[in-house]
C-alpha cells in the first residue's frame, strides 16, 4: 500500500526512451522506489490515460517546467474505486512539482532534466523509462539497464524495492497480486520480462 506518511527523499526520474539505449526525462525527489512510483504508474496508464503512453509521457515530463517532488493520488483518477482503496487505503495526496523552489542566489529554478548521460552525475538512484511495452526500471546503483514491468501489470503488485534485485538479465522481482482476477476494465496482468534486446551494463 501507498504510504504518503512515510516520505523518503529517494530520487529518481521518469523519462521516455531515445536513441539507442538513451532516455531523456524529469527528476522526481520523494518515493522513487518501485513500490511507490509502480503502482500509480501503472494505474496511471491503464485507467487515466486510456493506455496511451505518448498523453502520459507529456504529462509526466514534457509538461512539468521544473521537476516533481513527489507523485499523488491524481494519477489514479479514473481507476475502479476498490484499486484506489487498495492502493492508498482512502488516503489522497496531490502530485506536488518543483515550481517553487528557491534557489540560493534566489534566481529563478532551472529545469531539472535527466538523461542517460547526466543520471550519475545527479546521484539519480531509480529510473523508470515509458517505453510502447512497459516501464523499464534502471537500478541506478547497480546498472545502466533494467528489466520491463508490463503495462498490463495489476497496480496492486508487490514490487521489490532492493537495488540489487532489479537486474537486466533477469525478469522484474515482482510478486503477484493477491486477487486473482484484475481490476474492472483492466487487461489481464502480464508478467513482468527482462529487456532482452538491451546488453547488460554492470556499473
Amino acid at each position: 500500500m501507498l504510504d504518503p506518511e512515510n516520505s523518503l527523499s529517494t530520487r529518481s526520474f521518469i523519462a521516455r526512451p531515445t536513441t539507442g539505449t538513451g532516455y531523456s526525462g524529469i527528476h522526481v525527489q520523494l518515493d522513487g522506489v518501485p513500490s511507490h512510483h509502480l503502482p500509480l504508474l501503472l494505474a496511471a496508464y491503464q485507467y487515466k490515460f486510456g493506455r496511451d503512453v505518448e498523453a502520459m509521457s507529456r504529462h509526466l515530463i514534457d509538461d512539468v517546467a521544473v521537476g516533481w517532488d513527489e507523485l499523488g493520488t491524481d494519477l489514479l483518477d479514473g481507476a475502479p474505486p476498490s484499486l484506489v482503496a487498495a492502493l492508498t487505503g482512502g488516503e489522497q495526496w496531490p502530485s506536488r512539482t518543483l515550481d517553487r523552489l528557491i534557489t540560493p542566489d534566489g534566481s529563478p529554478p532551472r529545469r531539472m532534466s535527466v538523461t542517460d548521460e547526466t543520471a550519475d552525475g545527479q546521484d539519480m538512484q531509480w529510473g523508470y523509462i515509458l517505453h510502447t511495452e512497459g516501464i523499464e526500471v534502471i537500478s541506478l546503483l547497480h546498472e545502466d539497464i533494467g528489466p520491463v514491468v508490463d503495462w498490463a501489470t495489476d497496480p496492486r503488485t508487490a514490487f521489490n524495492d532492493h537495488p540489487a534485485a532489479w537486474s537486466s538479465l533477469d525478469p522484474a522481482p515482482v510478486t503477484r497480486a493477491s486477487r486473482s482476477t484484475p481490476p474492472p476494465g483492466a487487461p489481464a496482468a502480464s508478467p513482468a520480462k527482462a529487456h532482452a534486446p538491451r546488453p547488460a551494463t554492470r556499473r
